[in-house]
């Protein structure tokens, strides 16, 4: 175990997924959190979802100084409860205040909890894209899951799926017609419907602020 850091009852260390960067940037801008220093993992950890625990561990222990609150910028996101036991473990172990973003997956806490099942009582074999994931679709999903090499992998990935939802964060007009644009066309690739719910980012603000860390209100150092 590393040694116990000094520390700094000011600061608070925020350990993200690189798919977030620009709408934590947004957040942290917005309510002037300028006592929060950001550390992203790579988002193709996506489709690794047992690499995101060692990350994270890995982050944190070489982030440097004593931090009083860790927020996980992640859901679930496919470990299985891994994620949560470690941040349980962590608590134990090393006295943290530290806790995750709320849900299961980005999704979630883009579009607020209840719109999120909402969308999923209305169709179990929905797929949903971020503007991040949206942007990145070819990079992430397309090559990322070998489906540019070996499209006979489609059915076995997306057999289940009915339709693509684009939620977008962005509130600018030409921004959400080129996201929407790059929505219908990885919607048609797949095989898929496809639908557009602009969700803004209050439902991932208020996610963020209000997680047991309290970003909002800890002290500017």
């Amino acid at each position: 175990m590393p040694p116990e850091p000094v520390r700094n009852e000011n600061r608070v260390l925020v350990i993200a997924c690189g798919a977030l960067v620009r709408e934590l940037r947004a957040v942290a801008v917005a309510a002037n959190l300028g006592h929060v220093d950001f550390r992203y993992l790579p988002a193709k950890l996506h489709n690794r979802p047992d690499k995101i625990v060692p990350g994270i561990i890995a982050a944190l222990d070489t982030a440097g100084g004593g931090y009083s609150r860790v927020l996980i910028g992640y859901g679930d996101c496919g470990t299985g409860g891994a994620l949560d036991a470690a941040i349980d473990q962590l608590r134990a172990e090393r006295g943290l205040q530290i806790d995750r973003l709320p849900g299961n997956h980005c999704y979630e806490f883009f579009s607020g909890t209840q719109a999120f099942a909402e969308l999923h009582e209305e169709e179990l074999g929905t797929l949903f894209l971020t503007d991040y994931l949206t942007r990145n679709f070819d990079l992430l999903i397309w090559r990322g899951m070998g489906l540019a090499d070996h499209p006979e992998l489609l059915p076995l990935y997306f057999g289940n799926y009915r339709r693509l939802v684009l939620l977008s964060q962005s509130t600018d007009s030409e921004t959400v017609s080129d996201l929407v644009r790059l929505g219908r066309e990885a919607a048609t690739r797949l095989g898929l419907t496809f639908q557009h719910r602009p969700t803004g980012l209050d439902p991932f603000s208020h996610a963020v602020t209000s997680t047991q860390v309290e970003l909002s209100s800890a002290e500017a150092s």
